[in-house]
């Protein structure tokens, strides 16, 4: 999906550099708008959000640096030019401390101005980038979606295939069981990657602010709204919005959400006008919307729009055989490989239920790494949770049953993978690692296929 061009405001109160600007821009493919003086350019963008505004500074009763202090006190994010036919170096200087992007003199070279324009909003797009990220990496989450259960390989599959469409996502899965990695895997994989993954928790905003977040606001709009702000929707555009905890969305807003799947257009607080966006809408919750519907606390129409496709990650407890690897990789991002477990504690934390799921598992680790001062961590060191559960309850029993030789091989398949990457694929030394004799290990890769992938792979 190709992200929409830029909005520019061009400021000039001389008509034929208004027009050749405009020209010029437009053919570059940027959404234009004009003003004749600054009064009437400072009114435009009281009512709208611009990325550039090129100004001219010498404009009777409200110059270009009067427009500038007031573009940065009602809408920061916007990048500024000064153009001018006086250019001095204390002005020059000024627009600077004022926070002009460039300032550049009359007259000027038209190829000049496609220059200045388009690193101006590499500026803008850039600022834009890290502020997404400072906001993704508040939350705790893993770098890749680790996993070789049968589980795992069937919701790869899953996301593989729904990557391909641009249909709305609802994926459901326990708390901590990684929603959020699965949504961008989804966009990581699909033709929206190069634009925006702008992610929100609905339940971690309070109802009185989660619309202006998700549909930006104007200012005055209300209280402490003292700048314009651009909302998620329209930070997405082009990419991916991912709503986690959806289920706890206040009514009014969902009927809002509803229209934005229905036309792509929505309205900041406090706007005049409809702004269009494309967006792929994917959603997350950790509880039962059908019954939320059922209860009257979640519209029918809304659940059925999300719903077009759906994915349910498995809990930890449903993929056992991937909590040895899960260990190994928590062990290595959070004490570089320098720790490890003792096999009587991976197969402690192998049988535990993990409520929490993967992120449980993950703050667990992340706490013994921290607080255990020997290499080997060992049963002892364990949290007494763990250790209780252990003695309370050896082996846990699904209601349903479960296929012990099928969980065997997906273990033993794990251990052997990951013996063969701790000893960058030498046989001898991950038999060795294994305790097992180097016919035994050899027979064990042909078995799983493993052999011939790792021939391949080299």
């Amino acid at each position: 999906m190709k992200k929409s061009k830029a909005k520019i405001l061009i400021v000039d109160d001389e008509q034929n550099i208004r027009e050749v600007l405009s020209i010029f821009l437009k053919d570059e493919g940027y959404t234009i708008s004009v003003a004749g003086d600054g009064k009437s350019a400072l009114e435009t963008i009281k009512n709208d959000i611009f990325d550039l505004v090129i100004t001219d500074l010498k404009m009777p009763k409200f110059s270009g640096f009067d427009l500038l202090k007031s573009i940065k006190e009602i809408s920061p994010a916007t990048v500024v030019v000064i153009i001018t036919a006086y250019g001095t170096t204390e002005s020059a200087v000024e627009a600077m401390k004022l926070g002009a992007f460039d300032y550049i003199q009359k007259p000027f070279k038209i190829n000049d101005i496609r220059l200045i324009v388009k690193n101006a909003l590499e500026k803008k797009e850039l600022q834009q980038e890290v502020s997404l990220l400072k906001e993704q990496v508040k939350a705790p989450s893993l770098e890749n979606i680790i996993g070789e259960s049968t589980a795992m390989h069937d919701l790869f599959s899953l996301i593989s295939k729904t990557a391909s469409s641009n249909a709305n996502v609802l994926i459901t899965g326990e708390s901590g069981t990684g929603k959020e990695l699965v949504a961008k895997a989804i966009h990581n994989l699909s033709q929206r990657a190069n634009n925006h993954f702008v992610a929100v928790n609905c339940a971690a905003i309070p109802d009185t602010l989660l619309e202006s977040e998700l549909f930006g606001y104007m200012r005055g709009a209300f209280t402490g709204a003292a700048a314009n702000k651009q909302g998620l929707f329209e930070l997405a555009d082009g990419g991916t919005i991912f709503m986690d905890e959806i289920g706890d969305m206040p009514m009014n807003l969902q009927a809002k959400i509803l229209r934005v799947i229905e036309d792509m257009t929505f309205r900041r607080v406090g706007g005049v006008s409809d702004i269009k966006v494309d967006v792929r809408l994917i959603s997350a919750t950790n509880t039962d919307i059908k019954n939320l519907v059922y209860e009257k606390r979640f519209r029918e129409d809304l659940y059925f729009r999300l719903n077009v496709l759906s994915l349910k990650v498995p809990p930890l407890r449903e993929r056992r055989s991937d909590i040895p690897i899960l260990i190994e990789y928590f062990l290595q991002k959070f004490s570089g490989g320098k720790k490890q477990f003792s096999q009587e504690a991976v197969a402690m934390l192998s049988d535990y239920k993990w409520k929490g799921n993967v992120r449980e598992l993950e703050n667990i680790i992340e706490r013994m790494v921290l607080l255990c001062d020997s290499k080997i961590i060992d049963v002892d060191a364990l949290p007494e949770e763990i250790r209780l559960s252990s003695a309370a309850e050896p082996v846990a029993m699904p209601s349903g049953g479960i296929n012990i030789e099928q969980l065997m091989e997906e273990t033993e398949k794990a251990y052997l993978l990951k013996a063969l990457q701790n000893t960058n694929g030498v046989k001898t030394e991950a038999a060795k690692l294994l305790k097992l004799s180097f016919r035994s290990f050899r027979h064990k890769l042909k078995k799983y296929g493993i052999e011939k992938k790792i021939i391949t792979d080299k």
